[in-house]
């Protein structure tokens, strides 16, 4: 069993399945010999992911889309059913929800645009970086995938214009920028697909009030329980 674990990277349910043996064992198994949860591993070596945190609010900031069906007036599947679902498609297509995260602090600024285009992703970043600003938090630098827009002279000379440094995670290692994708998981758990929406309007109406509460309210795992706002000076203090 511990070999397969090595060879294929599989977990306790497929180990149990090939060893014929109860899911629960195969767990203790691989508990026993210190074998680690496949989560916290690389995909393609194995090895354990290293996890950091910059010290200062504004030293990484993690940049990611996340694109999202738009669900039809009337409601989508989760309102309506999957039968009723399917046919009331109507062509809505997708958002596409720009993210920008503090690599300390967590705190999060989103905008929900039409496209991921150099152009757009450009003036994403203008309006990020202007957000962290009001908020006593100067961007040094951004953390983004290898996808076209952020590899365009837009993106580039969008940073240097605000006084940014870009970089770009490794290819086939986007789990270091893993801190923004697991806030878009957050996001569709809890937002997103949290309740069955009769239309677009009514789940992005609902939006601003879902990441006031991410970032004033919710405890966040990754820091200790704490509120993404109450590590950045004083912001904590100026909300209700």
């Amino acid at each position: 069993m511990l070999r397969m674990r090595r060879e294929h990277h599989i977990g306790p349910l497929r180990l149990a399945a090939r060893a014929g043996v109860a899911a629960s064992t195969a767990h203790r198994i691989l508990q026993r010999h210190g074998l680690p949860p496949l989560t916290t591993l690389d995909r393609a070596t194995g090895e354990p992911i290293r996890r950091y945190e910059r010290s200062q609010p504004g030293e990484l900031i993690h940049i990611d889309v996340k694109k999202l069906g738009r669900i039809p007036d009337g409601g989508g599947h989760k309102a309506l059913g999957r039968a009723a679902g399917r046919k009331n498609k109507n062509g809505t297509g997708y958002a596409f929800l720009h993210t920008a995260l503090d690599d300390h602090s967590r705190l999060a600024y989103t905008e929900n645009l039409p496209d991921e285009k150099a152009a757009t992703c450009a003036a994403f970043l203008r309006r990020a970086a202007a957000w962290f600003a009001a908020r006593g938090v100067t961007v040094e630098r951004v953390l983004t995938d290898n996808a076209w827009s952020y590899s365009k002279n837009t993106w580039r000379q969008t940073c240097h214009d605000l006084g940014i440094s870009p970089r770009w995670t490794r290819p086939w290692r986007p789990q270091t920028n893993g801190k923004v994708e697991r806030f878009h998981r957050t996001l569709l758990d809890e937002w997103a697909y949290q309740r069955p929406y009769t239309s677009e309007a009514e789940r992005q109406a609902a939006f601003p009030d879902w990441l006031d509460w991410y970032n004033y309210h919710r405890p966040h795992t990754g820091i200790s329980g704490h509120t993404p706002a109450s590590r950045i000076t004083n912001l904590s203090g100026q909300h209700s």
